[in-house]
């Protein structure tokens, strides 16, 4: 009898023993996945505090662009400066775009952003096209005007790849067209000054471009970005040389 008790109590001993050893083993590996859970959180967390901070500065140098175009305006108005003809309107249009453009920034995600920086860099296109053609009267097509996104033309087929491809081969075309047309302008003084701008502004949208070629869609918030921080650079600029003539 003491022996059939004794067979007994150990085994119902066991078990308890087997499944107090295995619980720490357990709680090891819950501690792991919940950590290596944490780890994606904790990044979008810090990417996403990180463009904040980004959007924070950007929005100080445009309040900073603010303050100084109302100061320079008031100069303007009051006879003390000179703007160059048409300069003052078209920078105060500038001020308007570039704080829209600092407040889009808030609001782009990888779902939107390609949308976003197609139309940014065709309306910059458009704008510097229209430029060559007050300089050069018009802007005839030079080679292909685009590709189809295909491989029979040497464009990817992936879905960001054969939208980025296409849109470069677009901007490169107008890019070549714009150039071409500016070969052909003969002129001198501030009309020659003109020109050359113009040519400059041309060889920095082909540098957008080229980088552009390279880029993949995990990109999409430093090209967003430093869109909007040359776009700020520029108006900046403008805004710097509003008042530089003297009456």
């Amino acid at each position: 009898m003491r022996h059939g008790t004794l067979v007994a109590i150990l085994g119902l001993t066991l078990p308890l023993v087997g499944a107090a050893c295995n619980r720490p083993a357990n709680d090891g590996r819950d501690t792991v996945t919940r950590t290596e859970t944490a780890q994606p959180r904790d990044r979008t967390a810090e990417q996403q505090q990180h463009r904040q901070d980004e959007i924070a500065r950007l929005d100080s140098r445009v309040a900073e662009i603010d303050r100084k175009y109302d100061e320079k305006a008031a100069k303007v108005q009051s006879g003390r400066r000179n703007a160059t003809a048409g300069l003052q309107e078209e920078v105060k249009e500038d001020v308007t775009n570039v704080r829209q453009a600092v407040n889009n920034l808030r609001t782009t995600t990888p779902d939107n952003w390609w949308d976003r920086h197609e139309e940014a860099m065709k309306h910059t296109v458009d704008d510097i096209d229209a430029d060559v053609r007050r300089l050069a009267g018009k802007v005839e097509p030079v080679g292909a005007q685009g590709t189809t996104g295909t491989t029979a033309d040497g464009a990817s087929t992936a879905p960001f790849a054969s939208r980025r491809d296409r849109l470069v081969a677009q901007l490169r075309a107008r890019a070549d067209a714009m150039d071409h047309a500016l070969d052909n302008v003969k002129a001198k003084g501030v009309r020659e000054t003109e020109v050359a701008d113009t040519k400059a502004r041309v060889k920095k949208l082909r540098d957008d471009v080229d980088r552009l070629a390279s880029a993949s869609a995990d990109d999409w918030w430093d090209i967003s970005k430093e869109r909007v921080t040359e776009y700020i650079d520029r108006v900046q600029a403008s805004v710097d040389r509003l008042d530089d003539n003297k009456p």
